[in-house]
C-alpha cells in the first residue's frame, strides 16, 4: 500500500525541494516535495497535514497556487517560503487568511536547518503526525445549518444568553469591566456561537430585535454583576449598524437604562468601523445623541476599516477597541507592533480610553503596558463565561488580588 505524505513541499529550487524534503524525514514526516504545481496538487488531499509554499514560482507563482487552494477550501496548515522579504510574505498571509486558509507560519530564505527542524517540529505532535489546528468552536455544531423558523422561534423563545469577558486595568490588575457576547442555547445543539446565526439574521430581518434582547438580558446581568465586580463595573455590548440609522434608539436606550436601575455611563455601546461608513450622517446625529444621555461609546475592531481615519475625529466615542488580530500578531510581525501602539497614541490624543481585545500571553499584555494601554481583554485573563461561572471567577479573582 502506498503510504500518502503528510508534508507537501512546492518550490521550483531543486536543492531547496531536496533539503527540505531530507529534513522533514530526518524528523520522522512522510515528505513529498516537488517543483511541479501538477504533481502538488495531485498529491494533495484532506488528510496532508502540512504544506511549504514557496511564493516565487517561474509559471503559475505562489499566490496564485493560493488563490487555487482557497477555492477548493483547502483546509491544511501552509507554511510560506520566500527571499522576497517579510513585508511581501505577510501581504501574502493576510491574503491567504482572507481566502480561508490557514497559514501556520512563514520561512525566509535563505533559512537554517534548524529553523525549518523548528517549524515542523512546532507543527507535529509526538507521535511525528502533524497538528491540525483547530479553533475551539470547530465542532459538529458549526456545520449545522440554521432555518429561518428556528432563528424566529429562538427570538420568540429567548433562547439567547449572554456570556461574560473581563475587562482588567492594565496597571492595577483590576476588574474595570465586561464584554457581553451573545451565545445561542439551541434547545437540540446546544450553544450555538454568534458567527453562525448573526449573518442570517441581518439577512432576514432579525437582528435588531435579537439586539434588544442582548440589551435587556445585558442590562439585567449588570446589577449582579456590580454585586461581585464593583458598582462603577462597566458592561460593553454590539449594537447593530440598523440601530446606529434608527433615530428612535437613543430614547429607547435611554428609557431601557432608566427601568434597569444602572448609570448611563456604566453602558459602552461597541460599533464597528463599517457600521460608521454608510447614512454618516444620520449615525452621528444617533451616536451624538447617545453621548448627549451619557451613554460611552466604543469603536470595536479599530484598523480593520479603510476610511476610519478621516471620519475618526467626528465621532463622539469614548473609547478605542484595538482589533485582536493585531494584538495576536505582535509577536509575528513589526508592522503589527507599530499599529497596536500608533493606535494606542492616537486614542489618547483624541482623549479616548484605549482597551486591547485578543490578549492571550504574557508578553503581549507586557507590551500593553509598556505602551500606555488602558485596559485588556482576552483568554490570558479569563475566556467568555456564562453569568454564574462569570460571578464565581470575579469573587475568586478578587480575593486572589487582595491575598497577595
Amino acid at each position: 500500500m502506498t503510504i500518502k505524505p503528510s508534508i507537501l513541499v512546492i518550490d521550483d529550487d531543486f536543492d531547496i525541494c531536496e533539503f527540505v524534503s531530507a529534513t522533514a524525514e530526518a524528523v520522522g514526516l512522510n515528505c513529498l516535495a516537488t517543483t511541479q504545481i501538477p504533481e502538488f496538487l495531485q498529491a494533495l488531499t484532506p488528510e496532508t497535514a502540512l504544506i511549504l509554499l514557496d511564493l516565487v514560482m517561474p509559471e503559475t507563482d505562489g499566490v496564485e497556487l493560493l488563490r487555487l487552494l482557497g477555492e477548493q477550501q483547502c483546509k491544511t496548515g501552509i507554511v510560506l517560503i520566500s527571499g522576497v522579504g517579510r513585508r511581501i510574505m505577510e501581504t501574502a498571509e493576510e491574503m491567504a487568511n482572507e481566502l480561508g486558509l490557514r497559514v501556520v507560519g512563514h520561512l525566509e530564505k535563505p533559512f537554517r536547518m534548524t529553523e525549518l527542524e523548528a517549524m515542523l517540529k512546532k507543527q507535529t505532535l509526538p507521535d511525528g503526525a502533524a497538528k491540525i489546528h483547530t479553533h475551539t468552536r470547530a465542532s459538529a455544531q458549526a456545520k449545522i445549518a440554521m432555518t429561518d423558523v428556528e432563528l424566529q422561534n429562538a427570538i420568540l423563545n429567548q433562547e439567547f444568553i449572554l456570556y461574560y469577558q473581563p475587562q482588567i486595568d492594565i496597571k492595577s490588575g483590576a476588574v474595570k469591566g465586561v464584554e457581553g457576547l451573545v451565545r445561542w442555547q439551541h434547545p437540540k445543539h446546544g450553544i450555538v456561537f454568534p458567527d453562525d446565526f448573526i449573518p442570517r439574521m441581518e439577512q432576514i430581518g432579525l437582528i435588531d430585535p435579537l439586539g434588544w434582547i442582548v440589551l435587556m438580558r445585558g442590562l439585567t446581568d449588570l446589577k449582579q454583576l456590580m454585586e461581585k465586580g464593583g458598582s462603577n463595573l462597566r458592561l460593553s455590548l454590539n449594537v447593530s449598524v440598523s440601530s446606529l440609522h434608527d433615530l428612535r434608539f437613543p430614547d429607547k436606550m435611554a428609557a431601557l437604562i432608566r427601568e434597569s436601575g444602572v448609570k448611563s455611563n456604566q453602558v459602552i455601546l461597541e460599533i464597528t468601523e463599517s457600521g460608521l461608513i454608510k447614512e454618516l450622517a444620520r449615525t452621528l446625529d444617533v451616536l451624538t445623541r447617545l453621548r448627549l444621555k451619557g451613554v460611552q461609546l466604543s469603536i470595536d475592531d479599530f484598523g480593520t476599516g479603510y476610511s476610519m481615519m478621516q471620519q475618526l475625529n467626528h465621532i463622539p466615542a469614548t473609547e478605542l477597541k484595538i482589533d485582536k488580530s493585531f494584538v495576536q500578531n505582535m509577536s509575528e510581525t513589526d508592522r503589527d507592533r507599530v499599529m497596536v501602539a500608533k493606535t494606542i497614541e492616537i486614542g489618547h490624543e483624541l482623549g479616548m480610553k484605549v482597551v486591547a481585545e485578543g490578549v492571550e500571553t504574557a508578553t503581549q499584555l507586557e507590551f500593553l503596558r509598556l505602551n500606555g494601554c488602558d485596559i485588556a481583554q482576552g483568554y490570558y485573563v479569563s475566556k467568555p463565561l456564562p453569568l454564574p461561572e462569570f460571578l464565581d471567577w470575579v469573587e475568586k479573582y478578587r480575593a486572589g488580588r487582595e491575598s497577595e
